[in-house]
């Protein structure tokens, strides 16, 4: 009995000294990487303000790509895979460089300045992640650890730029390996996602919210409208993920040359801008999803949305496709609901929800982050947008290094790629 008693003993001291250490650790990521994902938000919404004010900066977006490939190039990275080489040092043990971090911050700055297409959560996943890395491997941490160590470092940099700290909490999680969580990140992931939160706020950083001011009662006629538009915005994601991989293949199939492939790239965005009068599909997509809120869109915004991100991401400039997701989900929602008088305003929450659940392949996530932007008044809502888009968006995914381990349709190991 005494020998039990002991042999538990030392087992409960073990996971005291173990969950000590992550909570150290993950106090430190917190804080480093949400002061940097803070800073990194600020100059962001700096330079978005630049261009909004300096319309005429887009002309300049062919020579700006010439400078990030150029930076690129002289630091050795020039076939960067971006987000996806951040999930395949979790789960593969590819080398994640730190100098990704200071590469990805500039690269994004400069897109957003001159009129990119693109978001800020994708670069700062691999701003957090590439960090977190470089603390793991400073403190000489096993593998397995640096991997939670990436984990906590992407929670943080999420959570820092968008103010979600559940949904960051859980997407670092989620996002690796679909139908497998690693619950051995949970305890740090959150404390750096709150950590990291509470360094943003501290600076005026403020969270994303899009309250709703009226959400209609849950009845069978609502719910199919929701289920309908759930289901079209499952094939919107794969639509979006595949205009999104082809872009990128062509460009690279037809300009092998990576300065004539962004400079290409730009001068076509520069056309379509011309051609679409305005600005509003530059950038990453904030202003059309406040517009979709008030329930204004235009029928083709979410095509539109789609295509100037893709020539985006595809010619090389850097940045995410998170928030542009959110942007064409917001205006195929919005869209919808003009079309059917179904509260408009809601049906940009759900497509938002829905879009970002299909092509990210993390239902918990796309939950999680519908409360903590829309609040839980859409609760039954979000729930149905969530499950069927996460069922009908298939294996198609943002990132190729995503892991589908378990199908979305049976009880089966499948373990393969994102298409």
């Amino acid at each position: 009995m005494r020998e039990i008693i002991l042999d538990r003993a030392k087992k409960t001291l073990r996971r005291i000294r173990i969950s000590v250490k992550w909570i150290i650790f993950a106090v430190i990521s917190g804080a480093l990487i949400g002061s940097a994902g803070t800073f990194f938000y600020l100059c962001l919404s700096f330079v978005t303000l630049v261009r909004t004010k300096n319309p005429w900066l887009i002309w300049l977006l062919p020579a700006a790509g010439l400078l990030i490939v150029g930076a690129y190039q002289l630091l050795r990275d020039a076939d960067d895979p971006g987000t996806n080489l951040v999930l395949s040092a979790i789960h593969s043990g590819d080398r994640l460089p730190v100098r990704m971090a200071p590469l990805i911050f500039f690269a994004t700055l400069i897109t957003h300045l001159f009129g990119g297409s693109a978001g800020r959560e994708g670069a700062a996943l691999q701003l957090g992640g590439s960090i977190g890395n470089g603390l793991g491997t400073l403190f000489r941490f096993e593998e397995k650890d640096r991997h939670i160590m990436i984990m906590c470092g992407m929670s943080a940099a999420f959570s820092a730029v968008f103010g979600t700290p559940m949904a960051a909490a859980i997407f670092a999680m989620e996002v690796v390996s679909v139908g497998v969580m690693y619950y051995a990140a949970l305890l740090p992931c959150v404390i750096a996602a709150l950590v990291a939160q509470a360094i943003a706020l501290s600076f005026g950083v403020g969270p994303e919210r899009f309250l709703l001011s009226a959400v209609p009662g849950f009845t069978l006629r609502s719910a199919l409208l929701a289920s309908v538009l759930a289901i079209l915005c499952a094939l919107l994601s794969i639509l979006f993920c595949t205009v999104l991989h082809q872009s990128e293949h062509l460009f690279r199939r037809f300009l092998k040359n990576p300065y004539l492939r962004i400079f290409v790239g730009g001068c076509l965005i520069v056309l379509l801008t011309l051609l679409v009068g305005d600005q509003r599909y530059n950038g990453a997509g904030v202003s059309i999803i406040e517009h979709c809120m008030e329930g204004v869109v235009l029928p083709e915004a979410f095509l539109l949305k789609i295509l100037f991100t893709a020539l985006t991401i595809g010619a090389g400039y850097k940045g995410g496709e998170i928030v542009p997701s959110f942007a064409i989900g917001a205006a195929a929602g919005c869209l919808f609901g003009n079309l059917t008088g179904f509260s408009p305003q809601l049906s940009t929450a759900i497509g938002m929800s829905a879009v970002f659940c299909g092509v990210t392949n993390c239902p918990l996530t796309a939950l999680l982050i519908s409360f903590e932007m829309f609040g839980y008044q859409g609760m039954p809502y979000f729930l149905l947008a969530v499950a069927f888009s996460n069922m009908l968006s298939g294996y198609f995914g943002l990132y190729h290094s995503q892991k589908i381990i378990y199908s979305k349709y049976r009880m089966n190991y499948i373990n393969r790629k994102a298409e």
